[in-house]
């Protein structure tokens, strides 16, 4: 299975949500990727920003899976992709 560039922006949209107890559309999320720092996202909520590392990423993905899908899989099965877009390989 592969999550989409938007499916990755909206698990991490909805898990800051769920954590700040706002709704998700008042995340915003914008992946990026670095030769030195590898995978993470800048999201602003609140009026705040914040960097999530990879490994923050991966629990919004894992969560995203088992509450809006109902497919439940551990963080070590989730690859995150830099193809055209960043993606997420589960498997």
């Amino acid at each position: 299975m592969r999550l989409s560039e938007q499916d990755i922006i909206n698990a991490i949209c909805l898990n800051i949500a769920e954590r700040k107890q706002i709704h998700p559309t008042q995340v915003e999320v914008e992946l990026m990727w670095d030769e030195d720092h590898g995978f993470s996202a800048e999201v602003h909520a609140e009026g705040r920003s914040q960097i999530l590392i990879a490994a923050n990423m991966l629990e919004a993905i894992e969560r995203y899976l088992l509450k809006e899908q109902n497919i439940r899989v551990f963080r070590d099965q989730i690859q995150l992709v830099l193809e055209d877009e960043i993606v997420a390989d589960i498997g």
